[in-house]
């Protein structure tokens, strides 16, 4: 016997928009009897993970820091996505952008560069993010190469990189021998938005580009094109639309986003070059991008949803002895979920009969 997937002739509606919602409760009873496999009570779990910062004011402002690069980052996946392209390599792109915007804080450090810091240094990740995506466009487009493996692989280019400048030419030599830099100053960071103490205006770069990506994808022939092209390649190019040219602007668009994300996390969280300084957000925000249906509200919710699994995984590792791996666990398991939920709607499963088999 074995299964095959019988595209359904007019999936529902109804189905469709409810299948994130059913993906979710599928993943939290997987990973509740993950938990009582451990030895812990689910009901608990549920209640460090999610009730608690739910209910916390510190929380609920750690939460939007997490979620904004999470955010960005999917937004800028949701237009290689829709386009049919995968770009797996946001993790590398966000890292680049760190470094870009990263490279102009030390080399004003102790100068009083004026207020055209800040600004250049965001434009600075930007364009390091955008031209580490730009790699696995262009040998995509001029060799054929597969944007997957590439895109991933320049992640651990990207990580490797980081990890020599901290521990070389940008760490602090006043730091006592921590592979870190110099701390950034103020003219190098973020500012906080007032009245919400740690939550910096990268949160702004967040809404802006949910909103801008609402009218790109919804409202223009630039979005109609990334729909055509990901859902009718052939009838993409009977219309005139150049493959080649698409996959270049959303791997920059994409790549962009995600160094706008790194230099912000630099910034106006962490402060300084660490040499890591992501929890893993490129990876993260894919499950955010799907799970958001690859749209730019609904990605907007779905990064808010994973970035709280990320406040309620460091609470889980101190009041339940819980590892942080679980989160990242069940952060993967979203995705599958997600991914399965998606191919129900779409698709009706069927036993088949191989030939040979007995009666």
């Amino acid at each position: 016997m074995r299964i095959e997937l019988i595209p359904r002739s007019d999936p529902s509606p109804v189905a469709r928009a409810l299948a994130p919602l059913a993906a979710l409760v599928v993943a939290f009873l997987i990973a509740g009897l993950v938990v009582a496999l451990m030895g812990k009570s689910p009901v608990s779990a549920f209640e460090v993970y999610i009730l608690q910062p739910l209910g916390d004011p510190w929380s609920l402002r750690a939460m939007l820091v997490k979620a904004t690069p999470l955010i960005l980052i999917a937004i800028g996946l949701s237009y290689c996505f829709r386009a049919g392209l995968w770009n797996i390599g946001a993790e590398g792109q966000f890292v680049m952008g760190g470094i870009a915007g990263s490279a102009l804080a030390l080399a004003t450090h102790g100068s009083d560069p004026g207020p055209w810091l800040l600004p250049a240094m965001m434009l600075a990740g930007i364009v390091g993010g955008a031209a580490w995506g730009a790699v696995p466009a262009f040998l995509k487009v001029r060799f054929g190469v597969s944007e997957i493996l590439t895109s991933l692989f320049l992640v651990y280019v990207a990580e490797l990189f980081l990890d020599w400048l901290a521990r070389g030419p940008w760490r602090d030599p006043g730091g006592f021998n921590f592979p870190q830099s110099v701390v950034f100053e103020s003219a190098a960071r973020l500012p906080e938005i007032p009245g919400l103490d740690r939550v910096h205006v990268g949160v702004v770069f967040a809404v802006i580009a949910v909103v801008i990506t609402a009218v790109v994808l919804g409202r223009t022939l630039f979005g109609y094109r990334l729909k055509l092209t990901g859902d009718a390649p052939r009838a993409a190019r009977f219309a005139g639309f150049d493959a080649r040219r698409t996959t270049l602007i959303v791997f920059l668009i994409s790549g962009g986003l995600a160094g706008l994300a790194g230099i912000a996390e630099v910034s106006g969280q962490i402060g300084r070059v660490l040499p890591d300084i992501s929890p893993g957000y490129g990876f993260t925000a894919i499950t955010v991008a799907f799970l958001g249906r690859l749209n730019p509200w609904g990605i907007l919710a779905a990064g808010l949803v994973l970035a709280l699994t990320f406040i309620g995984g460091e609470n889980a590792q101190i009041l339940l002895r819980l590892p942080f791996d679980l989160t990242v666990a069940f952060q993967g398991l979203v995705l599958l979920c997600v991914l399965t939920a998606d191919a129900l709607v779409s698709y009706r499963p069927r036993l088949v009969r191989q030939a040979g088999a007995r009666a």
